[in-house]
């Protein structure tokens, strides 16, 4: 079993997965409509109200890895080619969505919404809002399959990785949108350049990403 593990330890590409955990990281932060709404639920209903929230979008993402597991890896098992154009379609599909964001206004608007919701409802609230936005799917399919860190382990095993890399990244700003929800509302609203800051970034990850994908190999 430790032999088992040293091997796998060896053909891990850990420069690959840090890469990728930065790469969440950096669009967590960026607005987006489900940081967005944590931070409006927080300021509206609470701490408790917006990490439960935290927890459901991020558990919808699960969902998603495991439709991308098992799909992708099949496709990957039968051919190169196919696999190829999928990650040509991924930084196609990526440059899209930083052109969509330089289009977009840097502004960023807090909704005014004071309705109270519990914690459980909130918590399906943000699972249902990542499970059946497809564009989530979409967006996985893009950004994952360049990112296979070894040529020995198991294809769904690194998708599952990769998730939970990715499921982490998103609970660590989300979660701490939600508990620094005053400051960074009061932030915001006094420092307007912060939208114009954050859009470029998540401009400059969305390239770099793509043209990650299109040069990486399999």
């Amino acid at each position: 079993m430790e032999s088992l593990f040293m091997l796998a330890s060896e053909t891990i590409k850990y420069p690959i997965l840090i890469g990728f955990f930065v790469s969440s990281l950096a669009l967590a932060i960026s607005p987006g409509p489900d940081n967005i709404f944590v931070l409006t639920q927080s300021i509206s209903n609470g701490v408790k109200s917006g990490l439960a929230t935290v927890l459901g979008l991020v558990s919808g993402c699960l969902v998603h890895t495991t439709l991308l597991a098992f799909g992708v890896s099949e496709i990957i098992k039968r051919s190169d080619t196919l696999f190829f154009a999928i990650k040509l379609f991924g930084a196609a599909y990526l440059l899209y969505l930083a052109y969509k964001v330089f289009k977009s206004d840097a502004s960023i608007v807090l909704s005014s919404d004071n309705s109270s919701r519990s914690s459980k409802k909130l918590f399906w609230t943000g699972f249902t809002m990542n499970v059946l936005n497809p564009k989530v799917t979409i967006f996985f399919l893009a950004f994952f399959p360049g990112f296979l860190f070894s040529d020995t382990l198991n294809t769904v095993l690194q998708f599952y990785i990769l998730g939970l890399l990715f499921m982490f990244s998103a609970f660590l700003v989300f979660g701490t949108i939600a508990v620094l929800a005053g400051k960074i509302s009061s932030y915001l609203t006094n420092h307007q350049s912060a939208g114009w800051c954050l859009k470029w970034v998540q401009i400059i990850v969305f390239v770099g990403i793509a043209i990650y994908l299109v040069i990486s190999d399999k």
